[in-house]
């Protein structure tokens, strides 16, 4: 997306178009709990109801195995809510911290931020993203090392 000016730009979280470079102020710090799940059918499930039934809302997800064991990496609405109703389930996980921010729905949106974290240093360790068919944004949550924007 373009600017007037013609810079680059893309959407932050209250939906104002910014410049490229002023996205390090358009992220926004999430907290992601990763809950460590054996690799076989209804742990997802499992995990899944016991958040349902502390009224916490998953709005991220990013399910992933390896051999015998798995992991799902969740954003939820509730944090607190959250560690609570998993620490009680005997589900074990780590809490850790990404950055969120929204971009146009759009060929090259996501090549252009990769892009500017690349320039500055920033390796992205992992990325999950959706938008439902026709959403003018889509939202990206980004596990990132060394220098931000």
């Amino acid at each position: 997306m373009s600017l007037p000016n013609g810079r680059a730009g893309a959407h932050n979280s209250q939906g104002n178009l910014i410049a490229l470079d002023e996205w390090r102020h358009a992220m926004a710090k999430v907290k992601q709990l990763t809950v460590a799940l054996e690799n076989r059918p209804g742990t997802l499930a499992h995990m899944a109801k016991v958040l349902a039934d502390a009224k916490v809302n998953i709005v991220a997800l990013l399910n992933s195995t390896a051999g015998a064991q798995g992991s799902a990496q969740v954003v939820v609405d509730s944090v607190n809510r959250a560690k609570k109703a998993l620490g009680a389930a005997g589900l074990p996980y780590t809490e850790g911290t990404l950055e969120q921010v929204e971009l146009a729905n759009k060929p090259g949106a996501l090549a252009e931020l990769a892009g500017k974290l690349a320039k500055k240093g920033t390796n992205i360790e992992c990325a999950y993203a959706t938008m439902p068919k026709g959403a003018k944004k889509a939202v990206v949550v980004l596990a990132l090392s060394g220098p931000t924007l």
